[in-house]
């Protein structure tokens, strides 16, 4: 991973609060001319300190207005056991996010739904097929307080 210096901590202030900013514009708002500054961001993006360009979408533009918290025990924690999970639940595209943890459960994952019939299926055909899975525990998120898209810099 690259130093960053406080050049590239302004790059990367701005750009996380706009990505789609123009280099030129960039550039003025970090004191570089346009050249320095696109050497900057490829290095940058080379390195891994950016490492891409998303839009947020809405999931409840998309219909999505359930948010479950999903604890997931497995049969064992061998690396054998702990592959196979992880190949499956990236197949699974209601899966947003998933944590191997420490502690009582070896998965958390937040999963998206359109409604309760539309997890109960997601659960069904999904989650409970999952390899090695042994206990699921689902609890319903009543109201999103925060969601950083980013990180303090």
């Amino acid at each position: 991973m690259a130093h960053l210096d406080a050049i590239d901590t302004a790059i990367l202030r701005v750009i996380q609060q706009n990505g789609r900013i123009s280099n030129a514009e960039l550039a003025e708002r970090v004191g570089l001319s346009p050249s320095a500054c696109s050497r900057r961001l490829d290095i940058l993006e080379k390195s891994g300190v950016i490492n891409g360009y998303h839009a947020r979408v809405s999931p409840k533009a998309l219909d999505y207005k359930m948010i479950a918290i999903v604890h997931i025990s497995l049969s064992g924690q061998f690396a054998k056991t702990l592959n196979e999970f992880e190949s499956a639940v990236k197949l699974c595209p209601n899966v947003l996010v998933c944590y191997l943890m420490s502690g009582e459960y070896d998965y958390i994952l937040r999963v998206a739904a359109k409604d309760l019939e539309d997890y109960e299926r997601i659960h069904r055909d999904w989650l409970s097929a999952l390899p090695h899975v042994v206990k699921i525990n689902s609890s319903f998120a009543l109201r999103e307080i925060i969601d950083r898209p980013n990180v303090g810099i």
